[in-house]
């Protein structure tokens, strides 16, 4: 009986120790980065894809239908990798969260890599896939992949409203991904929707990026770098101020009272 219990606990202590070994963790990181990598994959493929295709199908696709489809896919892949990764798929999200002490430092610089590969792969499939259809259809134009720019070819207008869109984009993140108070199934709804909601009136003003890594794909595929520069700091920037600000208005009660939606 002693030999069988013993031979239990050996065991219990060996899976333990695969559980919280390095390789375990290693795998964990990697499982995590994966799904950023195809959520920000995701973003452009469709995001992008929809301006691509409204070119070639000679605006069948609309203004509001790539807002919707950023929105949209936003949406989707926050309920397909949420619980895996935590659905940040933009540099800008990872670096507030960690700013924020919501995210381990260790992990900042795999998950923006991650993010960034899966935008650049999908620009990429775009040219391979798209520009023989243009080719086709319209000889003498040159493919849109979503490059972000802003329409007075202005720094500083790109800069400001990257910065305030973002602003309002994280503090939205931040009540959803990091209050309990807030009703959590609703997350992809409420982050989608602001994704949505501001490409929809700003979109055509600035590209209405909020996110550095869907903005660096289609620069790097279509080699244009104009005001690449707005659409990192202007994000960063305001994803940090966000997520600063929620921290400022959170209500915090004392432990022995309830907080009922306000302080």
């Amino acid at each position: 009986m002693s030999a069988v219990i013993e031979r239990g606990s050996k065991a219990r202590y060996i899976y333990a120790a695969l559980a919280n070994g390095p390789n375990w963790k290693t795998m964990n990181l990697l499982r995590k980065c994966a799904a950023e990598f195809i959520g920000a994959f995701a973003i452009v493929f469709a995001g992008c894809g929809a301006v691509a295709i409204d070119q070639i199908s000679g605006g069948a696709v609309s203004h509001v239908g790539v807002a919707a489809t950023f929105g949209l896919v936003i949406m989707v892949m926050i309920y397909a990798t949420g619980h895996i990764s935590g659905a940040h798929f933009n540099p800008a999200v990872t670096l507030a969260f960690a700013l924020t002490r919501h995210f381990p430092k260790r992990e900042i610089a795999p998950y923006i890599l991650a993010q960034c590969a899966g935008a650049v792969v999908a620009s990429y499939v775009h040219v391979a896939s798209l520009s023989s259809v243009l080719a086709a259809t319209q000889p003498k134009q040159v493919l849109n992949l979503g490059v972000t720019l802003p329409v007075d070819g202005l720094f500083t207008t790109a800069l400001v409203w990257e910065f305030m869109l973002t602003f309002l984009l994280m503090l939205v993140i931040m009540s959803m991904a990091t209050d309990f108070r807030a009703v959590g199934p609703a997350a992809g709804l409420a982050i989608g929707g602001t994704v949505g909601l501001e490409a929809m009136f700003a979109g055509p003003l600035c590209g209405a990026s909020m996110n550095p890594a869907r903005s660096l794909g289609p620069a790097l595929a279509a080699g244009e770098w104009t005001t690449f520069a707005a659409y990192i700091v202007g994000p960063v920037l305001g994803a940090a101020a966000g997520a600063l600000f929620y921290e400022f208005i959170r209500c915090q009660a004392p432990s022995d009272q309830e907080v009922k939606g306000c302080c």
